[in-house]
């Protein structure tokens, strides 16, 4: 019995997502789920076994590695046979995934495979009466569900920068063993033929810990230097609202919301965003926001931590250059 946790990898590198994965899920064995054992699973090339031993650091017992130097690139149908075949030789009784881009493709597939539930994008994990309980947001935000599951295997996908990156056991690293299947890439029905890195900012937004998000009241795309701006002087990435990718302004990768990348930084800022429904559920988690709106009954502002009513224009400029004194 354990808990797997699938690591998700990028040029041999784990994302810190599927480290708060695992130190979650080392946070529940602890209580008694899946036995107490934690077990990782990695698909990936060979040169990603050192950089996986560190989930060891976080917590797991053990990595179970299948390596290709095809599996560079997210290939699903191989990766969910790989995610199976893990849980398996683990006797793993939950599988947990970050709720990444990756993480939300990939869950499904393994869920349909094992003919098990699963509760996507989770805020909070509990163990109540020994069995797991899981708390997600539904209806883009407006109400919390607790649900549990009724199939012998569990599985759960958790949104990044909600669960605490612990290091339960540091400078520990997890044994890695080889992970044997029939994980031929030339069997994938579906290849990744490239893939290219976003520019935004120093950060992944679903991983970023200061997010700078502009909306239509910025008027025009020429205006955006004020958002990369401020971006920059705090060290943050950048976003934007979903009528500023629709409109062209921004590459779909920036797009914050439900048809977006849900975040939860410790700072989001959200300028000229006036906070229709689909935006607030992509950012409503994240620890402190502050907006920035000329409309004083702009929806975000019920979200907001911090709130500045005025021309985003003045405020901006003036925000900057209060920064760049404290840095």
């Amino acid at each position: 019995m354990a808990i797997l946790v699938f690591l998700e990898c990028r040029d041999s590198e784990v994302k810190h997502s599927s480290h708060e994965a695992v130190s979650e899920a080392r946070r529940l064995a602890d209580q008694g789920l899946g036995g107490g054992q934690v077990v990782a699973v990695l698909v990936a090339p060979a040169a990603a076994a050192a950089k996986a031993a560190q989930a060891g650091h976080y917590g797991a017992d053990q990595v179970l590695h299948a390596a290709h130097d095809a599996f560079a690139n997210y290939l699903p149908d191989i990766f969910a046979g790989a995610v199976v075949d893990a849980q398996k030789k683990a006797g793993a009784t939950h599988v947990f995934f970050s709720a990444s881009a990756m993480g939300k493709d990939l869950a499904p597939r393994v869920a349909a495979r094992l003919d098990a539930g699963l509760a996507s994008d989770c805020t909070h994990l509990d163990v109540e009466g020994g069995r797991l309980v899981a708390t997600r947001p539904v209806y883009a935000g407006k109400a919390i569900q607790k649900v549990g599951w009724k199939s012998a295997v569990a599985l759960a996908s958790l949104r990044p920068k909600v669960f605490a990156l612990t290091e339960h056991r540091p400078g520990k690293d997890a044994p890695v063993e080889s992970l044997a299947g029939s994980f031929d890439p030339s069997a994938a029905k579906v290849v990744t033929t490239g893939t290219s890195a976003a520019t935004s900012g120093p950060a992944d937004l679903t991983e970023a810990d200061i997010i700078v998000s502009g909306g239509r009241g910025l008027k025009g795309p020429e205006n955006f230097h004020l958002i990369e701006s401020l971006a920059q002087a705090l060290g943050a990435t950048v976003g934007a609202s979903r009528a500023v990718v629709d409109a062209g302004w921004r590459p779909h990768g920036e797009q914050v919301g439900q048809t977006g990348k849900t975040v939860s930084p410790k700072l989001y800022v959200a300028i000229g965003i006036s906070g229709a429904i689909q935006h607030l559920a992509g950012m409503s988690s994240s620890r402190t926001i502050v907006a920035i709106n000329k409309d004083a009954d702009a929806p975000i502002f019920k979200v907001a931590n911090y709130g500045i009513v005025g021309d985003a224009f003045e405020i901006v400029p003036a925000f900057i250059e209060e920064v760049k004194k404290l840095r």
